[in-house]
């Protein structure tokens, strides 16, 4: 017996939600707010004109074009390998174990943990020292005055509401506001540090690297660390997921409209940011900024605006391992919901007391770029290149392609590693000087 019009048709329908929901919702414009908001954060701005400094002109500045080139490049490389076997890969974690087996799964898994979890206390520091300027900037008096700690417990409970959404695509115009809130941190930063340039007497500005010959090649580690930072992205399959058909295209198009969008913002703010303060810059550029305060504190009520829509994108991986486990993510019932506010209860509260017990922002974004977005950002992609094959058919350039993919793959791990024991150093000598929960 053949089945009837209407249930054909609703099977139909049926499919083609089902269709919908597997491939994907967003445009290319809304992977490029997601790209965008992942990458260009305030916390990634913020420390490059303090790693120029630290490796002065001549290597600061090829550091940063290096790294945002491969950054592209790798980006594009990920986004390319959408079911490359036939098959589809909604997160990281399945994407390198199809490709390197048991072991590319844990690996990713590790690092993605690492740089998730480290963004996000790096970020959060960024947040609550945002919003203790702003506070400042109305309340002069030292009586009473809220503390840097008070700040970042605030920023929290904003996270833990925002942590309700269910998933990446809910995030959406969440992500739209912060790329706004991006180029507008962007220009307004980049305005005030020219016009502070101008202002300060430039006589009195010097370039050469500060300290002695170990402090001179740490800090150059630590700011190798801080540019990986910068560039990190370990969730773009993530971001690919929810993109609808076709997906490689609109990814393509995503992630180039959002390195265009950070390629002009942090090459102007590094230069910029070295220029105008020279060695003396801070590791948190908003640090340095003076005048006008009306602009400084504008700055950095956007920077507050971004970290909040970047916070959850970096949050959402910790997220996905409860949620395969309790299978709350399709069921949106009472009991799931309940569930759901108790892990990331759980996961702010532990990223809040880190935050507000070690506040170095400068460390946690060297370490974060050195062990999280370095092997994941840098040297996977290149590996994954070489392992999957998927090469040109001229032979030139197939050669060209295997040595530069060996190349990066090589010369980042090193880089890695030597930007890793710079930010441990780093946070030692931090330690010993400051006390835990320190007002900074």
């Amino acid at each position: 017996m053949s089945s009837s019009p209407a249930r054909a048709g609703g099977a139909l329908e049926d499919q083609a939600e089902a269709n919908v929901e597997e491939t994907g919702r967003g445009t290319w414009r809304h992977a490029a707010f997601h790209v965008a908001t992942t990458i260009a954060t305030p916390a990634a701005y913020a420390p490059l004109p303090f790693a120029v400094a630290s490796l002065g002109w001549p290597l600061g500045v090829c550091s940063l074009v290096i790294g945002t080139l491969v950054t592209w490049c790798s980006s594009l490389v990920v986004a390319s390998l959408w079911r490359w076997n036939g098959e589809k890969h909604t997160n990281y974690r399945l994407l390198a174990e199809s490709i390197f087996g048991p072991w590319g799964y844990w690996y990713v898994s590790f690092f993605q943990q690492v740089a998730s979890v480290g963004n996000n206390i790096a970020i959060q520091i960024a947040a609550g020292s945002s919003l203790k300027a702003v506070y400042k900037h109305y309340h002069t008096a030292d009586d009473g005055a809220m503390t840097l700690q008070q700040f970042i417990l605030v920023f929290g409970a904003l996270e833990l509401l925002l942590s309700q959404l269910p998933d990446i695509h809910s995030l959406r115009w969440v992500n739209a506001i912060c790329t706004a809130s991006t180029v507008g941190f962007a220009g307004t930063t980049i305005g005030v540090t020219i016009y502070d340039g101008y202002r300060i007497e430039r006589k009195g500005i010097s370039y050469s690297l500060q300290g002695s010959t170990a402090t001179k090649i740490f800090r150059a580690f630590n700011a190798l660390g801080t540019i990986a930072f910068s560039f990190g992205d370990a969730m773009l399959p993530e971001i690919q997921s929810t993109v609808r058909e076709p997906v490689r295209a609109n990814m393509y198009r995503g992630i180039s409209s959002a390195y265009t969008i950070i390629v002009v913002s942090y090459w102007t703010l590094a230069f910029s940011g070295y220029w105008a303060f020279g060695s003396q810059v801070q590791p948190y550029i908003l640090s340095s900024l003076t005048a006008p305060r009306w602009a400084t504190v504008m700055a950095n009520l956007f920077a507050v605006i971004q970290i909040a829509g970047c916070f959850q994108i970096y949050c959402r991986p910790t997220f996905a391992h409860f949620e395969e486990r309790i299978q709350a993510k399709k069921k949106r019932s009472c009991r799931s919901c309940l569930c759901r506010l108790t892990y990331t209860s759980a996961y702010m509260a532990v990223i809040t007391l880190v935050s507000a017990a070690m506040p170095f922002f400068g460390d946690f974004v060297s370490v974060c770029g050195a062990i999280g977005f370095t092997p994941l950002d840098f040297v996977l992609p290149a590996l994954a290149l070489l392992k999957t094959r998927t090469m040109p058919d001229n032979p030139g350039l197939q050669c060209a392609v295997k040595m530069l993919g060996a190349a990066v793959a090589i010369l980042f791990s090193i880089i890695g590693a030597l930007a890793c024991i710079g930010a441990i150093r780093s946070i030692a000598l931090d330690v010993k000087t400051y006390k835990f929960f320190h007002d900074m």
